[in-house]
């Protein structure tokens, strides 16, 4: 492809196929919505996990094998806190602090978190274009069977323990799409839009949940193709097939499809799972992305997928 290509795109996932993209085509072709419905304020800074991630990833900074945070970070700040008896459930490393220190300081200040993150991915050397879904604050609240969790005290304090009844978005009704979404998603030039790997209801809802957004995408020229993120039946990491389960969905790609409808043109799926009852047009490729080949692989797949649709 010789266009534009945007993304929606959350969690470790997410970033593996963002990261393929780039490989794919040139980085700098690339448009990455993010979801922020997981940002929140911790020792009094502002952390913003899903963005920090894809930074990571993108800039060759990331601990492929923890998942999050990174390469080689150290934990004197984590060490120091515990001894005073602070909290400790949620990890920052000493090097991981310096973008949560700085987007902090710079929030205060007024800046949107849109020209923070353009600001962190200039210095680092990213050639993607990294926007948040918006620069106002939107919040998952996560309905369990112990009440009301904010997302991180389900995800990490709670390691997704609780059952889940039902996910909201708060302030997701009066937010605003980030500077450049709906261009982006809307450009003449862009050839395919999409949906990555990502927890469809934790990563990629809150995204869809900003007004403007879902109805640029169902309005959009460009095929929007979601890329399944079960594997063998299974979510590679993370809650998405408990969730599913908790919900009373059947954990195949074919829920998942039909939870985008109205959205997707067409998904790719897993070559360990069935395509039957799929409600949309699909293709299959190992979508197991272990290696830096693995997520080209498949970040090609997604490609020829949307010029299949598109012809």
């Amino acid at each position: 492809m010789s266009g534009q290509v945007v993304i929606l795109t959350g969690g470790v996932g997410g970033a593996k196929l963002v990261l393929g993209l780039c490989h794919a085509i040139p980085a700098k072709s690339v448009t990455a919505i993010v979801n922020t419905g997981d940002d929140f304020q911790h020792l009094g800074l502002s952390v913003s996990p899903d963005v920090d991630t894809l930074l990571y990833t993108l800039s060759g900074k990331a601990n492929t094998a923890q998942g999050w945070g990174r390469e080689a970070d150290t934990w004197e700040f984590m060490s120091g806190l515990r001894s005073l008896g602070g909290e400790d459930w949620f990890q920052l490393g000493d090097g991981d602090l310096a973008l949560h220190v700085l987007r902090s300081q710079r929030r205060q200040r007024g800046d949107p978190l849109s020209t923070i993150i353009a600001d962190f991915a200039s210095a680092w050397g990213i050639a993607a274009q990294v926007l948040p879904m918006t620069d106002d604050v939107v919040a998952t609240k996560v309905e369990t069977d112990e009440g009301i969790l904010d997302f991180q005290h389900y995800f990490v304090r709670r390691r997704c323990e609780p059952i889940v009844r039902a996910i909201r978005f708060e302030g997701a009704a009066t937010a605003r799409p980030g500077p450049g979404i709906i261009e982006a998603i809307s450009n003449p030039d862009c050839e395919a839009v999409l949906i990555a790997p990502s927890n469809p209801f934790l990563s990629v809802d809150p995204i869809l949940s900003v007004p403007g957004i879902k109805e640029a995408l169902a309005g959009s020229r460009a095929p929007v193709i979601a890329v399944s993120p079960l594997v063998g039946g299974k979510a590679v990491k993370g809650p998405t097939a408990k969730m599913m389960k908790e919900l009373g969905l059947d954990v195949t790609a074919a829920a998942v499809a039909t939870h985008y409808a109205g959205v997707i043109d067409a998904m790719l799926v897993d070559e360990r799972d069935p395509l039957r009852d799929l409600p949309v047009p699909s293709a299959r490729v190992d979508t197991l992305m272990t290696t830096l080949s693995d997520r080209i692989l498949v970040a090609r797949a997604a490609l020829q997928l949307a010029r299949a649709i598109r012809s």
